[in-house]
């Protein structure tokens, strides 16, 4: 009788354990997949900073409408979302913002205007987004190529001649809003967008230069319209925050150092 006792003890042991090693195994290797909700904020990104006191980080934004927020509040723009997201991370410094943009600028107004401005050269983090007015203009694409590059330079020269204090930002894709879809040339305008953002994107790679993409996150525009502001050509104060959740990673690292 206890021989078989023991036999029953030892045959639910077993069943016990195999149960153990093979309890939600469908969990594990298939997880239930987390849908979002494209229209709604997500949360802001997490990242670990070294806390410093009182102490003041400068930020100059060059670009056009994309920089100086067209069509948004003030506080709307990426440069102030980007200003204010650098102070939550770390509430006891100041970040002075300088703009340099004006909608309808192309490089070549850019540039005339840092000239005429002459921004000093002690800035921590630079953002430099220009080009899309030189597709929108046709202008000669030669041209984007001589003067990107200039610009590079001279965000290089202001950040206190630190590349790695300098990030790019890829252009939007306008095609994908209620103007460019009008416009019937969306092929066109991805297109010849696609053109200026690699030649961008392959300059600051050979460079060691930050390029932030966010041509994504406009493409977006028609199956999302809170991407788009009112206007129905710029994007809106969540498109902005999108591209601040991509740009804040590197811009906190460009400012710690």
């Amino acid at each position: 009788m206890k021989k078989q006792y023991q036999i029953i003890v030892a045959f639910f042991l077993l069943l016990f354990i195999v149960g153990c090693s093979t309890e939600n195994p469908i969990s594990e290797i298939n997880p239930t997949p987390i849908v979002t909700n494209p229209t709604t904020v997500p949360n802001p990104v997490s990242i670990t900073v070294t806390q410093t006191q009182n102490q003041t980080f400068s930020y100059l934004a060059l670009g056009d409408s994309y920089t100086i927020g067209q069509s948004v509040c003030e506080t709307c723009r990426f440069p102030e979302q980007l200003k204010k997201s650098l102070s939550n991370l770390n509430p006891n410094n100041a970040y002075p913002l300088r703009i340099i943009a004006q909608t309808g600028w192309t490089t070549s107004n850019l540039i005339s205007a840092i000239n005429l401005q002459n921004p000093a050269s002690d800035y921590d983090l630079v953002t430099l987004l220009i080009g899309v007015n030189n597709q929108y203009q046709s202008k000669p694409f030669s041209l984007y190529e001589k003067e990107f590059p200039e610009l590079v330079t001279k965000a290089i020269a202001f950040a206190k001649g630190d590349k790695t204090n300098v990030i790019v930002v890829s252009i939007p894709d306008y095609a994908y809003t209620p103007f460019g879809k009008g416009s019937g040339n969306q092929s066109r305008i991805s297109m010849e967008i696609d053109a200026y953002n690699a030649f961008a994107k392959k300059y600051c790679i050979d460079n060691a230069i930050e390029f932030i993409n966010i041509t994504d996150i406009t493409r977006q525009g028609l199956t999302n319209p809170n991407l788009v502001a009112q206007d129905g050509l710029h994007p809106s104060e969540l498109a902005y925050f999108l591209f601040v959740e991509r740009i804040l990673p590197k811009a906190a690292i460009a400012i710690q150092k």
